[in-house]
């Protein structure tokens, strides 16, 4: 494998392990200690990661313009009402108790909700878009992903990745609507920033909504 494509992979793919020993360890229920504190071990691990590749982020160098960024920001609300009013029946993979960071005696954990906020907002759709975005989306219309831009992305491209996208997700088809909002607006603009901006808005409207609501399962 190339250095450009393990720099892509390598952060998305210690995030899903550390999320399979999340949902195993709850599940199994045998856990000697409280799982919710590995998402800020994961959030360091793939931090550590992204930092680790940072040189292969070229693409990151290259400042926005105001117009996508505004754009991407508004986007990412819609897409977070899309999320929160999507998750009726055959639209939800399965039931899920998501992220609880409340204490024992009903109070909330202010660092575990830092820690959550933080990876949803910043770490999570840099590490994402990186994959999602960068790599994958470009490597179906060509493996040679990195002689792709943004705006020769085709259609098939869009659809299949925004598909995978929404399979990584309970909310499947809320997921591959933001897929789709999140490619076009790479395509359209022709930076990784703008669906890093879009991603990072809708994650922290999210965050912030399940804390004022208690609405769990979202997060």
């Amino acid at each position: 494998m190339n250095r450009p494509l393990l720099a892509r992979g390598i952060p998305f793919a210690l995030y899903m392990v550390f999320l399979a020993v999340e949902q195993g360890t709850r599940a199994w229920g045998g856990a000697s200690f409280d799982t919710r504190w590995l998402y800020p071990v994961k959030v360091a691990v793939v931090a550590f990661a992204l930092w680790h590749f940072r040189s292969e982020y070229r693409e990151l160098l290259v400042r926005p313009a105001r117009t996508p960024l505004i754009v991407s920001l508004l986007l990412g609300v819609l897409v977070f009402m899309l999320w929160v009013n999507l998750d009726q029946g055959w639209l939800n993979l399965g039931g899920t108790t998501g992220y609880d960071p409340r204490t024992p005696d009903g109070g909330l954990s202010w660092t575990l909700i830092a820690f959550r906020l933080a990876g949803a907002t910043l770490l999570v759709p840099l590490m994402e878009e990186l994959f999602w975005r960068s790599f994958l989306l470009r490597w179906i219309e060509r493996q040679d992903f990195l002689s792709v831009t943004a705006s020769e992305v085709g259609l098939r491209a869009i659809l299949l990745s925004s598909i995978l996208f929404g399979s990584e997700h309970t909310l499947w088809f809320a997921g591959i609507l933001a897929g789709l909002a999140y490619a076009w607006l790479y395509r359209t603009y022709n930076t990784l920033w703008a669906p890093i901006a879009a991603h990072a808005s809708t994650n922290l409207i999210l965050g912030l909504w399940v804390l004022q609501t208690g609405a769990w399962q979202f997060w």
